[in-house]
């Protein structure tokens, strides 16, 4: 399977899953695993749709099709190992812009600090409500790396907020998945939470501007 390939199974998972079922079996868990932590673990596939991928598999594991057993666990290790990867590509480019020599004008160092203080205070309600944002949940582990947030105390709230976002999107899968109004309208729903994270990242992003402005005024 060649990236165009993946990026065409992952964007059109609606369609795709029970063939893929079909045709490969259990190795099924493994693209999974491999879309999920894609999209979280590395900025470029933000736009991969992790919420309709995850309701859809508990729709299948109504059906019997998946295993919540398998399905479960895995979707939840590739969230955390994903979100540490990611973590952990932040934390090497911040080492980078603390050093005394960094070239990398286009990160503040003192927002950097901002953003520090406020993932150390207040990071562990960012990590509960994140992976529900389409978008957010791939760049606030980056952030948080660069910030130089404890990685003890990430872990520790990537851990839970990843169980609080798999299990619910598997048991709403589970029982609203195979409604032919839900089934129907999938694109629909993939393309308002792809938005609304989207959305968020412009809103915060004109906040910030807005509140520089004010400052130099």
């Amino acid at each position: 399977m060649n990236l165009m390939h993946f990026l065409h199974v992952a964007l059109n998972f609606d369609r795709n899953l029970g063939p893929l079922i079909a045709q490969y079996g259990n190795a099924v868990y493994a693209m999974l695993f491999a879309i999920i932590f894609v999209e979280i673990g590395f900025l470029p596939l933000f736009f991969l749709p992790g919420d309709p991928l995850i309701f859809i598999c508990g729709a299948f594991v109504a059906t019997g099709a998946l295993s919540a057993w398998l399905v479960v666990p895995v979707l939840f290790a590739a969230t955390v190992v994903g979100s540490v990867v990611n973590f952990l590509i932040g934390r090497a480019l911040g080492e980078k812009v603390y050093s005394a020599d960094y070239r990398y004008r286009w990160l503040d160092k003192r927002a950097l600090q901002k953003a520090h203080a406020f993932y150390e205070t207040r990071g562990g309600v960012t990590f509960l409500l994140s992976p529900f944002i389409a978008v957010v949940r791939t760049f606030a582990p980056f952030v948080a790396g660069v910030s130089r947030m404890s990685f003890a105390r990430f872990v520790s709230f990537v851990t839970a907020g990843a169980a609080l976002w798999i299990v619910s999107l598997v048991t709403a899968g589970y029982l609203f998945g195979n409604m032919p109004v839900v089934r129907d309208h999938m694109s629909s729903i993939v393309l308002l939470g792809v938005g609304i994270g989207v959305g968020s990242l412009v809103v915060s992003a004109l906040w910030r501007l807005v509140n520089r402005y004010r400052q130099r005024a």
